[in-house]
């Protein structure tokens, strides 16, 4: 990505011809040397640290698009539970009334509550019967 460009341009600097005879140009020239392949280095440590970071935000985006259709699915789910609840619900509410209004019509709670325990008597006999 970038490192081409700044490795060109740095090979340019390698190439420079340096004519002197002294120690001291010798000294520059390792320094400059030094310095450049320095630069390269941290260059190409740079890029690897981008496609590093890249190919995280890469992985980033695909997990957030996962969450994304999870999410979705999910809200759909719960769309359709709270649909069948409502269902649920009026159904409920209508054998409530339905209730209601038989009670009435069979003479109250009174009526309904003797019919109960005559119930719950006759049961109590059919298995006195049934054991003894």
């Amino acid at each position: 990505m970038f490192g081409s460009r700044d490795t060109d341009r740095m090979g340019k600097y390698n190439e420079v011809p340096l004519y002197s005879d002294s120690s001291e140009s010798d000294d520059d020239d390792d320094f400059v040397r030094n310095h450049l392949r320095k630069q390269q280095q941290q260059l190409e440590q740079q890029d690897k640290g981008l496609e590093m970071l890249s190919q995280s935000a890469e992985r980033l985006g695909q997990l957030s698009m996962n969450i994304h259709e999870e999410l979705g699915q999910q809200n759909k789910m719960l769309d359709d539970m709270e649909s069948d609840l409502d269902k649920a619900s009026t159904r409920l509410d209508i054998v409530t009334a339905k209730t209601r209004e038989l009670i009435k019509r069979s003479g109250g709670v009174k009526y309904f509550l003797i019919i109960v325990v005559l119930t719950l008597v006759m049961l109590f006999l059919f298995f006195l019967v049934i054991y003894f």
